[in-house]
């Protein structure tokens, strides 16, 4: 029973945000002042992300979001950056089978926007033109990361 009388199981479901900290950030301008110098060819830019995640209580979830990537022409590299963005969620009254899906798409989904945006602060700062990153299909990148390890209950929810 809840405080109101009711049955907890009748109770909404709840994800909140408790923190949002930055982990690690890295930006790189190896080639400086040569790199700063407009280019001739479009930079190729290369972009990775990995959604991890631990169980830190029965509600409680740590979520981060690795994000690495770099801008390179054929002869030089511009910059590169890794950035790892996480945040502690509460879940409540969800079903269990629900949990592992809504920790590894909706959590990050979340924070994407302020990751986003401090890589944009960065590459900025580190004298380029802001980059925005495209917004992230992380159902998409769920099941794809199932489809290549159905036997562990899904990507790195570890405990």
């Amino acid at each position: 029973m809840n405080p109101n009388g009711g049955n907890d199981m009748d109770a909404a479901p709840q994800l909140n945000v408790l923190a949002q900290y930055i982990r690690d950030l890295s930006f790189e301008n190896p080639n400086a002042p040569r790199s700063l110098t407009p280019q001739q060819e479009q930079p190729a830019i290369n972009i990775q992300i990995n959604v991890n995640a631990n169980p830190l209580a029965d509600t409680e979830f740590q979520v981060e979001l690795t994000i690495e990537g770099d801008a390179r022409t054929q002869d030089l590299l511009l910059f590169k950056f890794e950035l790892v963005y996480g945040g502690i969620f509460r879940i409540v009254n969800v079903p269990q089978e629900s949990i592992h899906p809504l920790v590894l798409i909706e959590c990050p989904r979340l924070i994407f926007p302020f990751a986003r945006q401090i890589l944009a602060n960065a590459t900025r700062d580190g004298g380029f033109p802001p980059l925005y990153l495209d917004p992230v299909d992380f159902a998409q990148l769920y099941r794809q990361r199932m489809a290549e390890n159905p036997q562990a209950g899904g990507p790195a929810l570890t405990q």
